[in-house]
């Protein structure tokens, strides 16, 4: 007579078999972790040094558009 075979399924079972005590040792682990901190902070100044540029060449655009503007104007009278 054949039997079917046991199926060692898990159930309720977290990481590793650890169960829920293993998946709660990991997020404090994991929330404890601050090497991925000092990169997010290098990221975050880079972004706000880009911010100020851009907002800083916005500024600085009418003032150098027309001087440009006043050499084609010159060129154009003696060309």
């Amino acid at each position: 007579m054949l039997t079917p075979h046991k199926v060692n399924r898990r159930r309720g079972r977290g990481p590793e078999e650890g169960g829920v005590i293993a998946i709660r040792t990991f997020l404090r682990r994991l929330g404890a972790d601050t090497r991925g901190a000092t990169a997010i902070e290098y990221g975050l100044i880079a972004a706000l040094i880009s911010v100020a540029t851009i907002g800083a060449m916005q500024g600085l655009g009418g003032g150098v558009g027309g001087k440009w503007g006043t050499l084609l104007s010159t060129m154009s009278n003696y060309m």
